[in-house]
């Protein structure tokens, strides 16, 4: 009598991570997005049942890259124990700076992802719900001031505050993609100079920082 051997290999779990991997590794070597699904699925040996069990479309995975660059930002700051002790100004530039730094490990695919968009800071689909977790955070942050400035600052400018966190931060995004400084120490005067023009707004005495932001502007991109 002949029996036969049942196979004892077991398929590879499949995660969001893994596939995220995949598909950045995959348009960085190609430099051009897979076409579909079915073609990023055949061409990466990925059961398309698995990748739709995360994403319902590419479109939807390019969004939750993004997402992935926040959620790791946010967890590093939020295990900072000191963190919550800092002045809202603080706050901003340490979210700022930490968002560059994650971007910045990230530069080739991230200089891919943007590079065909004509207007950036009008029409970046795949932004929109990194974009919802942005804001969140800022209305996380207002809501826990720790000093007397900062609840008279947010209590009037509460709403300015939060899109205007946003708008800053695109601004800041579009100078570090044209940033060729050595270690991009030009995009870090930037955030500093940016978020202390803010917060000088928000103060009422605006016209010295505003200044400086314009000079240092100015200077880079139209020298």
């Amino acid at each position: 009598m002949t029996t036969t051997k049942k196979s004892t290999t077991k398929k590879k779990t499949i995660t969001d991570d893994h596939i995220i991997s995949v598909f950045m590794d995959n348009v960085l070597q190609h430099n051009a997005e897979p076409k579909n699904v079915y073609l990023f699925c055949k061409d990466n040996k990925i059961d398309e049942s698995d990748f739709y069990a995360f994403y319902g479309s590419l479109e939807a995975l390019k969004q939750d890259i993004w997402v992935k660059f926040f959620d790791n930002v946010k967890g590093t700051i939020e295990a900072d124990e000191n963190y919550l002790t800092y002045s809202n100004k603080n706050k901003l530039l340490t979210l700022y700076f930490s968002l560059i730094e994650i971007l910045t490990l990230n530069r080739s695919y991230v200089m891919f992802a943007l590079k065909e968009e004509k207007n950036m800071l009008k029409n970046l689909q795949q932004l929109k719900t990194f974009r919802n977790h942005f804001k969140s955070f800022i209305v996380d942050m207002i809501d826990t001031q720790t000093s007397e400035e900062d609840f008279k600052v947010n209590k009037i400018a509460k709403p300015l505050y939060v899109e205007g966190a946003w708008v800053e931060f695109l601004f800041i995004l579009k100078f570090w993609l044209d940033d060729t400084s050595k270690g991009f120490e030009k995009t870090d005067v930037m955030i500093e100079k940016a978020v202390k023009a803010t917060f000088d707004v928000l103060n009422t005495t605006p016209l010295d920082s505003l200044v400086d932001l314009g000079k240092f502007v100015w200077k880079e991109k139209f020298k």
